[in-house]
């Protein structure tokens, strides 16, 4: 019965946002309501979407001051030699400043921390696309791409989550998948070449002269160019910082946000119009956040989560128990939509593997499976994710429709690595 409320939750919500029915807002929030109601849970729920609101708070928090503090840092111009020199380069041609734009997130997302590569990339990109007047579902979802396939590494999130519950380092789990992940990164450069070459077809290629290369996005009447380094300097620690962990990441933001915006402006007016020229991103983001803190500790707390991950491993019939490897990581992507890491690595994936260890299968193998795309090639497309919202709130789309847009080209990554997952024994059949 829970396993059924579980999927039907699921299920009902993301069809309600995919087929634009309500808000995400309102789904995230009334869904899980409605399904707690009717697996009797009624008296409980408050304790459990506390909780849950509980838990997402730092990430909320966080989310806020970052937002505001990339918005004052495009705003003062720290971005526009970036943007002059990008321009310069793609010469207003937007196949390349997608293929661009892949790189980039490739190379920020190196740290591991995908909220941190959604702001700087899509902060550094997304003028270009406004001036050349691209699609910005392009620019989130070639973003969506590339930081979904270096997510793998082993100081991201799910394969550190997968290490723990198997008990086993990077060299048993993560480097034999290292050839299929460079694989998926070929994979997002094509996808990023075939998304640029239509928005060319669309768009067509710009002229642009010198003073179309000094991005203005507000009239030039917020900018700070004398100030330009000490805005690079504190950026720069501010990301040091946030990769060393020398304070909580929350508490990070907001001192930095507060030492730009009284060096940046000093005067009391000034600071309110750029807390007001942001609020609409705030509010929309952090909203959503909190409202996913409810969907989650609902799921959680009602066991739902528990409940879906047996059910799933019991419905395998036995002749398939070789495929199970298989299996894991075709279904890993898309199950990025129905469970959040923590559920997946630390509740399902322990079944998985013990099922596997049933059938004399490597439980490692199962692991490797999970990583080529369950919150990896799936998270910057999942509502249970916070960075997901960082992602569409600084595109400027609606979750729905970025689902739609990159879905197919995602899981592509997916299956392209699982391909050569097979191919050199990572995984096997």
């Amino acid at each position: 019965m829970l396993a059924l409320l579980g999927f039907l939750t699921i299920g009902v919500f993301l069809a309600l946002i995919m087929a634009r029915k309500i808000s995400v807002l309102i789904a995230l929030v009334l869904v899980p309501v409605v399904f707690g109601l009717i697996g009797g849970f009624g008296t409980q729920m408050g304790t459990m979407m506390l909780e849950g609101i509980q838990k997402v708070a730092p990430t909320g928090i966080m989310i806020a001051f970052a937002i505001l503090y990339f918005g004052l840092m495009i705003d003062s111009g720290m971005f526009d030699p970036i943007v002059s020199r990008i321009l310069r380069l793609v010469k207003g041609d937007p196949l390349k400043i997608v293929i661009g734009t892949a790189t980039l997130t490739l190379l920020v997302a190196l740290d591991g921390d995908g909220a941190t590569t959604f702001m700087i990339t899509v902060s550094a990109m997304l003028p270009l696309y406004r001036r050349l007047g691209m699609n910005p579902l392009t620019l989130s979802g070639v973003v969506c791409l590339g930081a979904g396939v270096m997510n793998m590494i082993p100081w991201g999130g799910p394969t550190a989550r997968a290490m723990a519950t198997l008990h086993v380092d990077s060299t048993e789990l993560f480097n034999p998948v290292l050839p299929a992940m460079l694989a998926g990164i070929v994979w997002v450069l094509f996808a990023a070449y075939w998304l640029g070459k239509k928005e060319r077809e669309r768009v067509g290629v710009v002229e642009l002269d010198t003073e179309q290369l000094t991005p203005s996005l507000d009239g030039g009447e917020a900018k700070r160019p004398n100030l330009f380094w000490f805005n690079v300097i504190l950026t720069i620690v501010l990301l040091v910082s946030l990769i060393k962990g020398w304070l909580p990441l929350p508490v990070l933001f907001m001192l930095a946000f507060a030492i730009a915006l009284l060096v940046n402006y000093p005067h009391v007016k000034d600071q309110q119009e750029r807390l007001t020229s942001h609020a609409s991103n705030v509010v929309l983001v952090v909203t959503m956040i909190f409202a996913a803190g409810i969907f989650t500790g609902i799921l959680t707390g009602t066991k739902m989560v528990d409940a879906m991950a047996k059910a799933m491993v019991s419905i395998i019939p036995d002749a398939m128990g070789s495929y199970l490897p298989l299996i894991v990581a075709v279904t890993s992507m898309p199950l990025s939509l129905v469970f959040t890491p923590d559920a997946y690595y630390f509740g399902v994936l322990p079944i998985l593997s013990e099922t596997a260890a049933s059938f004399g299968i490597d439980p490692v193998e199962i692991g490797r499976a999970a990583i080529l795309g369950q919150m990896t090639t799936g998270f910057p497309l999942s509502p249970l994710t916070a960075s997901t919202f960082i992602l569409i709130g600084l595109s400027g789309v609606d979750l729905g429709a970025h689902q739609r847009f990159i879905f197919k080209w995602a899981f592509g990554t997916t299956i392209v690595m699982t391909i050569v997952a097979l191919a050199t024994g990572a995984i096997s059949l």
